[in-house]
């Protein structure tokens, strides 16, 4: 026991104390009738209506005040009447404020190549200081292949539409079939691109503004090439940028086993050779575990699964909790001790 507590119970009971409230003395009433400076109702009135006569009804409360000091006359203060108008619900803009509809979440889905395709444009520094390049790029969201890249000494909308053209021919993309995700550069919203799309009959889709993760698979993609160990520093020129670039992209698409499509390469996932690549995964592993059974003990290893389908912002679900009451025979959970 406490020492505290012995002696509060050794004390004899005495009369409980009255409230904390019943101590305090009334306050007085909230409103005009409990502030002897207050206004009066007439007085109140009076302010209203110079407030709403023809000569001052579309003045503000300052040039109102001002004017009316000028000529001698003096009704209250700036704040009162903003209180005055605010209690009758005139405290408002006057102005027309112009609204504008929230930008519509892009929700991009593709469950086969050539459906959706995302590009973008970043830096590669030059040899100077402030001298840097473009490199252009675009990528089969789908199979993570790049279907188009070109390095360049400056940022274009004409450059980006010839990049476009030449990958339209080589893809061979019919009408209607294929959604071009983009930020909001100003490339991608350039009308020589968009005038492109329009008469090649391929859709466009632009990220949110300010929002820098709609656009995921190009930023990924641009962090890979950043981040590989002969990445420069710095290009000496722009030819040596593109020879980096061609070996870059050739190892990307063919060689680079991505864990987004079950570590395939792109390239096999574009052309439609994924499925006999793991079909062979899968003999190599089934002929391992036969060999030696006692090394798998959780059974045959699989290979991953290739891909079904790739989202740009796939929508979100919410998942019903359902409580079930526990059965006869199985107890109710209780909180252990730590």
């Amino acid at each position: 026991m406490a020492r505290a507590t012995y002696y509060r119970l050794r004390r004899p009971p005495t009369d409980p104390k009255p409230p904390r409230e019943a101590l305090r003395p009334p306050r007085p009433r909230s409103g005009p009738a409990s502030q002897p400076r207050a206004l009066a109702a007439a007085e109140r009135l009076a302010v209203l209506d110079a407030l709403h006569s023809q000569r001052f009804r579309d003045q503000s409360v300052e040039e109102v005040y001002h004017t009316l000091l000028d000529e001698g006359l003096y009704l209250c203060s700036v704040a009162t009447m903003r209180r005055l108008l605010r209690a009758a619900g005139e405290s408002c803009d006057r102005r027309r404020q112009s609204t504008h509809p929230p930008k519509t979440r892009p929700e991009l889905m593709a469950d086969a190549p050539n459906q959706v395709w995302s590009w973008d444009i970043t830096a590669l520094k030059g040899p100077a200081k402030h001298e840097s390049y473009r490199l252009y790029c675009a990528i089969d969201v789908f199979s993570r292949k790049a279907v188009a890249w070109q390095v360049h000494a400056r940022e274009s909308d004409q450059l980006a539409r010839a990049m476009f053209d030449q990958a339209f021919q080589t893809e061979g993309i019919p009408e209607g079939q294929l959604t071009v995700h983009a930020d909001r550069g100003s490339s991608m919203t350039s009308k020589t691109v968009a005038q492109l799309m329009d008469d090649l009959g391929v859709a466009r889709s632009h990220s949110r503004p300010r929002v820098s993760n709609d656009n995921p698979y190009s930023e990924s993609q641009f962090k890979t090439l950043k981040y590989r160990p002969d990445f420069p520093n710095r290009f000496d020129s722009l030819a040596h940028a593109r020879q980096f670039c061609a070996v870059f992209f050739d190892w990307y698409n063919n060689h680079h086993h991505h864990s987004g499509i079950g570590y395939h390469t792109p390239a096999q996932v574009h052309h439609h050779t994924a499925a006999a690549v793991r079909a062979a995964r899968a003999d190599t592993l089934r002929a391992a575990h036969q060999a030696h059974p006692e090394r798998f003990p959780k059974g045959p290893p699989t290979p991953p699964e290739l891909p079904t389908q790739s989202w740009i912002n796939r929508p979100q679900t919410t998942p019903t909790h359902t409580t079930q009451p526990p059965t006869k025979n199985q107890p109710k959970k209780t909180s252990q001790p730590a």
